[in-house]
Protein backbone atom coordinates (compact mmCIF):
# COMPACT_ATOMS: atom_id res chain seq x y z
CA UNK A 1 0.00 0.00 0.00
CA UNK A 2 1.12 3.56 -0.59
CA UNK A 3 1.67 4.62 2.58
CA UNK A 4 5.01 6.35 1.87
CA UNK A 5 3.76 9.11 0.40
CA UNK A 6 2.77 12.67 1.21
CA UNK A 7 -0.77 13.13 1.14
CA UNK A 8 -1.64 16.37 -0.69
CA UNK A 9 -3.77 19.15 0.39
CA UNK A 10 -5.78 20.62 -2.39
CA UNK A 11 -7.64 23.81 -1.61
CA UNK A 12 -11.09 25.09 -2.84
CA UNK A 13 -11.22 28.43 -3.24
CA UNK A 14 -14.66 28.48 -4.77
CA UNK A 15 -16.50 30.30 -1.24
CA UNK A 16 -13.75 33.45 -1.34
CA UNK A 17 -15.64 34.04 -4.98
CA UNK A 18 -18.99 33.77 -3.13
CA UNK A 19 -18.07 36.55 -0.64
CA UNK A 20 -16.87 38.86 -3.28
CA UNK A 21 -19.98 38.14 -5.62
CA UNK A 22 -22.15 38.46 -3.00
CA UNK A 23 -21.34 42.37 -2.67
CA UNK A 24 -19.84 42.74 -6.00
CA UNK A 25 -16.63 44.40 -6.87
CA UNK A 26 -12.81 42.95 -6.69
CA UNK A 27 -12.38 41.54 -3.47
CA UNK A 28 -11.78 39.28 -1.59
CA UNK A 29 -10.07 38.18 -4.82
CA UNK A 30 -9.83 34.46 -5.37
CA UNK A 31 -6.14 34.75 -6.90
CA UNK A 32 -4.65 36.28 -3.42
CA UNK A 33 -6.22 33.04 -1.53
CA UNK A 34 -4.81 30.75 -3.94
CA UNK A 35 -1.15 32.19 -3.45
CA UNK A 36 -1.94 32.12 0.30
CA UNK A 37 -2.51 28.77 0.24
CA UNK A 38 0.05 28.08 -1.47
CA UNK A 39 2.53 29.99 0.78
CA UNK A 40 0.81 27.90 3.61
CA UNK A 41 1.48 24.55 1.96
CA UNK A 42 -1.48 23.63 -0.25
CA UNK A 43 -0.45 20.69 -2.72
CA UNK A 44 -2.65 22.37 -5.38
CA UNK A 45 -5.54 24.96 -5.78
CA UNK A 46 -9.58 23.41 -6.59
CA UNK A 47 -11.94 25.72 -8.30
CA UNK A 48 -15.25 25.02 -9.83
CA UNK A 49 -16.30 26.78 -12.85
CA UNK A 50 -20.11 26.52 -12.28
CA UNK A 51 -22.41 26.90 -15.40
CA UNK A 52 -24.27 29.81 -13.69
CA UNK A 53 -20.78 31.37 -12.32
CA UNK A 54 -22.11 31.87 -9.41
CA UNK A 55 -18.73 31.90 -7.60
CA UNK A 56 -15.50 31.13 -9.90
CA UNK A 57 -15.57 33.49 -13.11
CA UNK A 58 -14.20 32.66 -16.43
CA UNK A 59 -11.62 35.45 -15.36
CA UNK A 60 -10.60 33.73 -12.25
CA UNK A 61 -9.82 30.91 -13.95
CA UNK A 62 -7.75 32.66 -16.65
CA UNK A 63 -5.46 34.28 -13.88
CA UNK A 64 -5.60 31.24 -11.70
CA UNK A 65 -3.40 29.42 -14.33
CA UNK A 66 -1.26 32.04 -15.32
CA UNK A 67 -0.21 32.86 -11.74
CA UNK A 68 -0.13 29.59 -10.01
CA UNK A 69 2.99 27.28 -8.95
CA UNK A 70 0.72 24.56 -7.62
CA UNK A 71 -1.42 21.99 -9.81
CA UNK A 72 -5.22 23.48 -10.71
CA UNK A 73 -8.07 20.91 -10.29
CA UNK A 74 -10.35 22.34 -12.59
CA UNK A 75 -14.42 21.15 -11.79
CA UNK A 76 -17.13 21.15 -13.92
CA UNK A 77 -19.72 19.76 -15.29
CA UNK A 78 -19.73 17.65 -18.47
CA UNK A 79 -21.29 19.69 -20.65
CA UNK A 80 -19.90 21.44 -24.15
CA UNK A 81 -18.70 24.40 -22.88
CA UNK A 82 -16.89 23.75 -19.96
CA UNK A 83 -15.21 20.65 -22.01
CA UNK A 84 -14.42 23.96 -24.46
CA UNK A 85 -12.71 25.78 -21.71
CA UNK A 86 -10.90 22.71 -20.16
CA UNK A 87 -9.35 21.93 -23.93
CA UNK A 88 -8.35 25.93 -24.05
CA UNK A 89 -6.71 26.15 -20.48
CA UNK A 90 -5.62 22.70 -20.11
CA UNK A 91 -5.21 22.56 -16.29
CA UNK A 92 -3.35 19.69 -14.62
CA UNK A 93 -6.10 18.15 -13.23
CA UNK A 94 -10.29 18.05 -14.59
CA UNK A 95 -12.68 16.81 -12.05
CA UNK A 96 -16.15 15.75 -13.41
CA UNK A 97 -18.79 16.66 -10.75
CA UNK A 98 -22.84 16.53 -11.45
CA UNK A 99 -23.98 20.06 -11.09
CA UNK A 100 -27.35 21.26 -11.00
CA UNK A 101 -28.67 24.93 -11.01
CA UNK A 102 -30.56 24.99 -7.25
CA UNK A 103 -28.29 23.52 -5.86
CA UNK A 104 -26.01 25.01 -2.85
CA UNK A 105 -23.40 23.04 -3.28
CA UNK A 106 -22.59 19.35 -4.99
CA UNK A 107 -24.84 17.12 -3.48
CA UNK A 108 -23.82 13.76 -4.56
CA UNK A 109 -21.75 11.68 -7.38
CA UNK A 110 -22.00 11.38 -10.55
CA UNK A 111 -23.73 8.27 -11.85
CA UNK A 112 -21.45 7.56 -13.90
CA UNK A 113 -22.24 3.83 -14.59
CA UNK A 114 -26.04 5.58 -16.34
CA UNK A 115 -24.10 8.11 -18.55
CA UNK A 116 -20.68 5.53 -18.98
CA UNK A 117 -20.57 5.89 -22.86
CA UNK A 118 -21.27 9.83 -22.79
CA UNK A 119 -18.35 10.40 -20.00
CA UNK A 120 -15.98 8.10 -21.89
CA UNK A 121 -16.34 9.97 -25.08
CA UNK A 122 -16.59 13.36 -22.66
CA UNK A 123 -13.33 12.53 -21.12
CA UNK A 124 -11.39 11.12 -24.08
CA UNK A 125 -10.40 14.55 -25.39
CA UNK A 126 -9.35 16.19 -22.52
CA UNK A 127 -6.97 13.19 -21.44
CA UNK A 128 -5.19 13.16 -25.19
CA UNK A 129 -4.84 17.36 -24.27
CA UNK A 130 -2.79 16.18 -20.88
CA UNK A 131 -5.59 16.58 -18.06
CA UNK A 132 -5.67 13.72 -15.40
CA UNK A 133 -9.25 13.15 -15.37
CA UNK A 134 -10.76 12.72 -12.05
CA UNK A 135 -14.56 11.80 -11.55
CA UNK A 136 -16.49 12.89 -8.24
CA UNK A 137 -18.35 9.88 -7.34
CA UNK A 138 -19.75 8.25 -4.06
CA UNK A 139 -18.39 5.32 -2.42
CA UNK A 140 -19.74 2.57 -4.48
CA UNK A 141 -18.28 -0.71 -5.90
CA UNK A 142 -20.59 0.07 -9.15
CA UNK A 143 -19.70 3.50 -9.89
CA UNK A 144 -15.56 2.85 -9.78
CA UNK A 145 -15.98 0.24 -11.63
CA UNK A 146 -17.76 2.46 -14.38
CA UNK A 147 -15.14 5.39 -13.39
CA UNK A 148 -12.31 2.49 -14.77
CA UNK A 149 -13.49 1.60 -17.46
CA UNK A 150 -14.54 4.90 -19.28
CA UNK A 151 -10.40 5.66 -18.81
CA UNK A 152 -11.06 7.84 -16.13
CA UNK A 153 -7.11 8.10 -13.83
CA UNK A 154 -8.69 9.61 -10.65
CA UNK A 155 -11.90 8.90 -8.12
CA UNK A 156 -12.59 11.61 -5.73
CA UNK A 157 -14.84 10.21 -3.12
CA UNK A 158 -18.18 12.43 -2.46
CA UNK A 159 -17.07 12.26 1.69
CA UNK A 160 -20.11 14.61 2.65
CA UNK A 161 -22.55 11.86 3.77
CA UNK A 162 -19.91 10.76 6.18
CA UNK A 163 -19.37 14.44 7.36
CA UNK A 164 -23.45 15.44 7.63
CA UNK A 165 -23.80 12.11 9.90
CA UNK A 166 -21.15 12.97 11.88
CA UNK A 167 -22.20 16.51 12.71
CA UNK A 168 -25.35 15.41 13.16
CA UNK A 169 -24.77 13.48 15.79
CA UNK A 170 -25.95 9.67 13.82
CA UNK A 171 -22.71 7.72 14.88
CA UNK A 172 -23.97 4.59 12.82
CA UNK A 173 -24.58 6.14 10.04
CA UNK A 174 -21.05 7.83 10.19
CA UNK A 175 -19.28 4.88 10.84
CA UNK A 176 -20.94 3.13 8.16
CA UNK A 177 -20.22 5.74 5.95
CA UNK A 178 -16.50 5.68 6.94
CA UNK A 179 -16.18 2.08 6.33
CA UNK A 180 -17.91 2.31 3.14
CA UNK A 181 -15.11 5.00 1.70
CA UNK A 182 -12.39 2.67 3.00
CA UNK A 183 -13.54 -0.21 1.19
CA UNK A 184 -14.04 1.66 -1.88
CA UNK A 185 -10.43 3.27 -1.37
CA UNK A 186 -9.15 -0.02 -1.99
CA UNK A 187 -10.77 -1.59 -4.33
CA UNK A 188 -10.32 1.62 -6.22
CA UNK A 189 -6.67 1.40 -5.99
CA UNK A 190 -6.26 -2.69 -6.70
CA UNK A 191 -7.90 -1.22 -10.15
CA UNK A 192 -5.25 1.13 -10.68
CA UNK A 193 -6.96 4.33 -9.74
CA UNK A 194 -5.82 7.20 -7.55
CA UNK A 195 -7.78 8.03 -4.77
CA UNK A 196 -8.59 11.08 -3.92
CA UNK A 197 -11.53 12.49 -1.35
CA UNK A 198 -13.07 15.77 -0.69
CA UNK A 199 -16.49 17.51 0.22
CA UNK A 200 -17.43 18.69 3.71
CA UNK A 201 -14.16 17.49 5.40
CA UNK A 202 -13.69 19.26 8.67
CA UNK A 203 -11.07 19.67 11.60
CA UNK A 204 -13.57 17.32 13.35
CA UNK A 205 -13.35 14.38 10.46
CA UNK A 206 -10.41 14.49 8.69
CA UNK A 207 -8.46 12.48 10.52
CA UNK A 208 -10.11 9.29 9.80
CA UNK A 209 -10.21 9.83 6.42
CA UNK A 210 -6.53 10.67 6.23
CA UNK A 211 -5.75 7.32 7.69
CA UNK A 212 -6.78 5.80 4.54
CA UNK A 213 -3.30 4.25 3.20
CA UNK A 214 -5.07 4.76 -0.76
CA UNK A 215 -5.88 7.95 -0.32
CA UNK A 216 -3.21 10.49 -2.27
CA UNK A 217 -4.92 13.89 -1.94
CA UNK A 218 -7.98 15.60 0.66
CA UNK A 219 -9.77 18.60 -1.80
CA UNK A 220 -11.22 20.95 1.40
CA UNK A 221 -12.55 24.10 0.73
CA UNK A 222 -15.77 25.40 2.62
CA UNK A 223 -14.86 24.56 6.36
CA UNK A 224 -11.09 26.15 5.37
CA UNK A 225 -12.52 29.52 4.07
CA UNK A 226 -15.20 29.81 6.97
CA UNK A 227 -12.36 28.79 9.85
CA UNK A 228 -10.23 31.92 7.57
CA UNK A 229 -12.51 34.80 9.00
CA UNK A 230 -11.62 33.90 12.69
CA UNK A 231 -7.62 32.35 12.40
CA UNK A 232 -6.69 33.79 9.24
CA UNK A 233 -6.25 31.52 5.64
CA UNK A 234 -2.72 30.65 6.52
CA UNK A 235 -3.29 29.12 10.13
CA UNK A 236 -6.75 27.93 8.86
CA UNK A 237 -4.84 25.89 6.63
CA UNK A 238 -1.57 24.76 8.54
CA UNK A 239 -3.89 23.35 11.32
CA UNK A 240 -5.94 21.16 8.45
CA UNK A 241 -2.20 20.23 7.17
CA UNK A 242 -1.58 19.38 10.62
CA UNK A 243 -4.17 17.18 11.26
CA UNK A 244 -3.93 15.87 8.15
CA UNK A 245 -0.41 14.28 8.57
CA UNK A 246 -1.43 13.35 12.31
CA UNK A 247 -4.05 11.24 11.06
CA UNK A 248 -1.62 9.80 8.36
CA UNK A 249 0.96 9.36 11.06
CA UNK A 250 -1.08 7.27 13.13
CA UNK A 251 -2.61 5.06 11.10
CA UNK A 252 0.89 3.58 10.44
CA UNK A 253 1.63 3.09 14.02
Amino acid sequence: MPTSEKLRLGVNIDHVATVRNARGGNTPDPLRAAKLAEEAGADGITAHLREDRRHISDGDIDRLMEALNVPLNFEMAATDEMQAIALRHKPHAVCIVPEKREERTTEGGLDVAREENKLAHFIAPLREAGCRVSIFIAADMRQIEAAHRIGAQVIELHSGAYCDAHHEGRIEDRDRELEAMREMSVFAHSLGLEVHVGHGLTYETVKPVAAFPEARELNIGHFIIGEAIFLGLKPAIAEMRRLMDQGRREALG
